[in-house]
C-alpha cells in the first residue's frame, strides 16, 4: 500500500491523528511537508507539482494507492484504521468521532484570536477563552474520560481519539499562544494524566525526536516546542 501525507511542517493535531497511528503501528508512509512555494503553487492549481490533487485546496490530503481524499476526519479514520486506533465497533467509533469532533470545536474557540491583529482585542479574547469557554470544555472532555473504565476515551486502548486531545493540549501547554497556558489545562487531572501517559509511549518519544523542535526560540502561534510533560 502506497501512502502519503501531506501536511504543513507542523505537529498540529489535524496531521498528527495520522501520522502517529501509522509511525506508532510501523507502517510505511511518506511524511510530506510542502514549502511554501509548493503550497502557493498548489493552492493556485489544486494540485501539488508532482500532480497530486488537492481536492479542497486545503490540507491535510492523504494520497493512498494514488487516490486524494481530503478533510481532516476521514484522513484520520483510515489511518487509525490501519493503525489498529479507530474500532470497528460502529458505537465505539461514534465515541471516537465525538471526541475528535470536540477537539474541531475547541480549535474553532482559538481560531478568531489567532488572525486578530489588534492586540488589545486579542488580549481580551484570549481572557474570555481562560476564563470560560475553554475551562468549560475541557470539563466536557473530563467527564466522558472520567466515565470510561480505562485510561483512554474509549476502549481499552488508545485511539485517535486521545491522539486529538493530546495533540491539542501540546500545543495549548507550549506557551506559544500568548496569554493561554498550560495553567488552563492543570485543574483537570484526567486530562493531565492522559496527556503525559501518551508522551511515555515508546514510539511517541521517538516520532517526536524526529519530528519536532526542541530548545529552539519560538514566536509563531503555530510553533512546535511541545512539552514532555504537563
Amino acid at each position: 500500500m502506497d501512502i502519503k501525507i501531506i501536511y504543513f511542517d507542523l505537529p498540529f493535531w489535524r496531521a498528527e491523528i495520522s501520522r502517529l497511528p501509522l509511525f506508532i503501528a510501523n507502517i510505511k508512509f511518506d511524511d510530506v511537508r510542502p514549502s511554501d512555494d509548493d503550497w502557493d503553487y498548489a493552492k493556485e492549481n489544486g494540485k501539488m507539482k508532482d500532480g497530486t490533487i488537492i481536492p479542497f485546496r486545503e490540507l491535510p490530503v492523504l494520497l493512498i494507492n494514488g487516490q486524494s481524499i481530503a478533510q481532516t476526519m476521514a484522513i484520520a479514520r483510515i489511518c487509525g484504521k490501519l493503525g489498529g486506533m479507530y474500532p470497528e465497533d460502529i458505537i465505539e467509533a461514534g465515541k471516537v468521532d465525538q471526541i475528535v469532533v470536540a477537539v474541531e470545536n475547541i480549535n474553532a474557540l482559538l481560531s478568531p484570536s489567532m488572525k486578530e491583529s489588534d492586540p488589545t482585542k486579542k488580549k481580551a479574547m484570549r481572557k474570555e477563552l481562560t476564563s470560560n469557554e475553554l475551562p468549560t470544555y475541557f470539563g466536557y472532555l473530563q467527564d466522558i474520560l472520567s466515565a470510561n473504565s480505562s485510561d483512554w476515551f474509549v476502549g481499552e486502548n488508545m485511539t485517535i481519539a486521545d491522539l486529538a486531545v493530546w495533540s491539542l493540549l501540546g500545543w495549548i501547554a507550549s506557551g506559544v499562544i500568548d496569554d493561554i497556558s498550560a495553567e488552563v489545562i492543570q485543574p483537570f487531572e484526567g486530562l493531565v494524566k492522559l496527556y503525559n501517559q501518551i508522551n511515555k509511549n515508546p514510539r511517541v518519544k521517538e516520532w517526536k525526536i524526529q519530528t519536532y523542535y526542541y530548545d529552539k526560540d519560538q514566536s509563531d502561534e503555530y510553533a512546535d516546542d511541545i512539552p514532555d510533560s504537563i
